[in-house]
């Protein structure tokens, strides 16, 4: 009974991982013609571009508003955006495994994502910075040091830049930007370093923290789909530009983008 519960088990999982993959390798265009759904990967832990609004269940954000307004662009005034919520970490093994359509996510375009993922244009210029309590001696990049305990997210292009812009600091990753954050404020490390996008919203959230330094680094987020989804991509891009032209893009970056003071 036991062998055969084992067998059952593995057949099982076998058609799961075979479904899995006919999604993955599905036209995304063709389906969303017929069906206007599109499914994005999000963060849910990202104030400013997505987060969890706890009184309603909703995700809201730069990010989510984006991906609603390309996703009635592409599918038309009845398409549907659905959200599933990723991490650094989980994001491209999703997208791989078919279980959504697109990542827009606070994801830096890098080569070495290229060779994984194809990227849509630029709708968001990031660049790396520090964040740090208020009357912190630390200033810039330059401050980092030896006895300096800097805090990441796993799985993010953070991480890399601070090992090669500050080799002598110490690096601590945690899981998401919520767990660095109370890392920070509990006195865990000294600097917490992501896109400043996302520092300036947990400044938003804390008036005891700041932005310093500027940006180190040149880092524009775009929306990752899998490869062999060209013409997907060609209707992202197109879409993109249609927002940007019609002043929705601007309207949106307004209303969650904080201006630098």
């Amino acid at each position: 009974m036991k062998k055969k519960l084992i067998f059952i088990l593995m057949t099982l999982s076998l058609f799961l991982v075979g479904c899995g993959k006919q999604v993955a390798d599905q036209s995304s265009s063709e389906r969303i013609q017929t069906k206007p759904t599109i499914t994005w990967g999000v963060k849910t832990d990202t104030r400013l571009f997505g987060l969890t609004n706890i009184a309603t269940g909703e995700i809201e954000g730069f990010d989510i508003d984006i991906a609603k307004a390309l996703t009635k662009e592409i599918g038309g005034k009845d398409a549907k955006a659905v959200f599933v919520e990723v991490t650094s970490k989980t994001r491209i093994p999703l997208l791989k495994n078919g279980n959504i359509d697109a990542i827009i996510a606070t994801m830096s375009i890098t080569d070495e994502r290229k060779q994984v993922v194809d990227f849509s244009d630029v709708y968001f210029d990031g660049g790396q910075s520090l964040l740090v309590k208020k009357g912190s001696k630390i200033r810039s990049i330059k401050d980092l040091d030896a006895d300096t305990t800097v805090l990441a997210v796993k799985g993010s292009t953070s991480a890399i830049n601070i090992r090669k812009s500050a080799p002598d600091a110490k690096i601590l990753e945690l899981e998401n930007y919520s767990e660095a954050f109370t890392a920070l404020k509990s006195n865990q490390g000294d600097v917490m370093t992501t896109d400043s996008g996302i520092l300036y919203g947990m400044v938003a959230q804390d008036k005891n923290y700041a932005v310093v330094g500027g940006n180190f680094t040149d880092e524009p987020y775009g929306i990752a789909v899998n490869k062999g989804q060209k013409d997907f991509v060609k209707e992202l891009n197109v879409a993109l530009k249609t927002i940007k032209e019609n002043g929705t893009y601007q309207k949106l970056y307004d209303k969650w983008i904080p201006k630098n003071d």
